[in-house]
């Protein structure tokens, strides 16, 4: 076995939802800073990039996003909150920025390379993520995958559920990294769902269409942070072989 793989092999197997942290053992706050850093590292759809990290870190924010994340303990004790937020109302923004990449990236225009990848941001992009008020286009393009899908392989997924789905997913593979790295960095964390994620969305100002993903507790375990040994089903009950 290599030496990175064992290195990430401990980190994976020590890494567990911490709900109690130390609030008196030395915290190094640029470790989460470095974290979300490795975090925007992530594989995301098309590289969109469709993610905001906040950092919650006051004393009196961090009462007030604990009581919004229903007063758990992994909150309430945190040296530091992190709330991860999909942002499926940027993609323009995003279309255009990866659109100038491209040109840098293939700066022969009339290359088949180039002329695939400018396709795609330019027009494809669009399609995929554009919406109406009622999600008529998201409707049309399910009905167009299906009976595209009676002859051929096709992408199913097309309406406005369908992509908010598409960018939970990278924003969520983002907070994987985010505390792979804070266990590299010496911390625990411990993401939540249960929270009124309304009241969070208002406390940071965030747009009509900005979804809160989860709230990730992070800092120095305390004693009892972690309830139980962990407990995962048989590998045979979910691990398949095709």
């Amino acid at each position: 076995m290599k030496e990175a793989t064992k290195i990430f092999d401990r980190l994976v197997q020590e890494r567990r939802s911490v709900r109690i942290y130390d609030q008196e053992a030395p915290f190094d706050d640029e470790a989460v800073q470095r974290s979300i850093e490795r975090a925007v590292l992530a594989p995301n759809s098309s590289n969109m990039q469709l993610w905001e990290f906040y950092r919650v870190k006051s004393d009196e924010a961090k009462k007030q996003v604990a009581w919004m994340c229903m007063n758990q303990k992994a909150a309430k004790t945190a040296r530091e909150l992190v709330v991860v937020v999909a942002r499926r109302d940027l993609w323009r923004k995003r279309q255009k920025v990866l659109v100038q990449e491209m040109k840098r990236v293939y700066p022969d225009a009339k290359s088949k390379q180039a002329q695939r990848a400018m396709n795609y941001y330019r027009n494809l992009i669009p399609k995929y993520y554009w919406s109406d008020w009622f999600d008529l286009w998201g409707f049309l393009k399910k009905c167009i995958y299906f009976f595209v899908g009676l002859k051929r392989p096709m992408v199913r997924h097309g309406n406005r559920t369908d992509i908010r789905i598409s960018v939970h997913k990278s924003a969520a593979l983002a907070a994987q990294n985010f505390m792979m790295s804070m266990k590299a960095e010496g911390y625990d964390t411990c993401p939540m769902e249960g929270m009124d994620s309304l009241r969070i969305k208002r406390f940071l100002r965030l747009p009509r269409k900005a979804e809160i993903v989860m709230v990730i507790g992070c800092g120095p375990s305390a004693e009892g942070g972690i309830y139980s040994e962990r407990f995962r089903i048989p590998n045979e009950e979910v691990i398949f072989r095709v």
